[in-house]
C-alpha cells in the first residue's frame, strides 16, 4: 500500500498510463487542489465508467480514515483525470442517494471484487467509504 501509493503516480506518468502498480486495474493519475494549502496535488486511483462519468472509490484500502483526495475535492471538487497525468477538466461530488450508491456499489465489485472486504474494515472502523461521480463540466 505505502510503496505503490509513492511509485505509481512516478510510474504512469513516466510512460504515459502504459504500467502502473494496479497492474490489470484501471487506474489513473487523479490532480485535486489541496483543501487547504491551494496546491496542486497528484494521487494514483482506481477508477471505472459508468456511462459517460468516472467513478471513484474513496476506500483507501479499508483503513479508518478517507484518502487525503477525496478531502481535497470536496473542498474543490474542479479536478482532472487521465492515465498519464493531466486530462480533462472534470466536476467530483459524492454520489449520496442510497439507491444509486447500491447500483454503483454493484459495478464497483464487479471491477475489483475486494472492495467488499474494505468496506467491512472500513465499517469496523466506523467509516463509510465514499464514491465519487466525475462529470464533464457542463453535463
Amino acid at each position: 500500500m505505502n510503496v505503490a501509493s509513492r511509485v505509481d503516480p512516478w510510474l504512469l506518468r513516466r510512460t504515459r498510463g502504459r504500467l502502473g502498480m494496479g497492474l490489470m486495474l484501471p487506474s489513473a493519475l487523479l490532480t485535486t487542489t489541496g483543501a487547504r494549502s491551494g496546491a496542486e496535488r497528484t494521487a494514483t486511483v482506481l477508477y471505472f465508467h459508468d456511462g459517460d462519468d468516472v467513478i471513484l472509490v474513496a476506500s483507501s484500502f479499508g483503513r479508518d480514515r478517507h484518502p487525503a483526495w477525496f478531502h481535497n475535492l470536496v473542498a474543490n471538487p474542479e479536478v482532472r483525470i487521465a492515465k498519464g497525468g493531466g486530462g480533462p477538466r472534470m466536476r467530483a461530488a459524492p454520489i449520496t442517494d442510497p439507491a444509486e450508491l447500491d447500483r454503483v456499489w454493484a459495478l464497483a465489485d464487479q471491477v475489483y471484487p475486494p472492495y467488499a472486504d474494505y468496506r467491512r474494515r472500513a465499517g469496523a472502523a466506523g467509516r463509510t467509504i465514499p464514491l465519487v461521480r466525475l462529470t464533464a463540466p457542463g453535463a
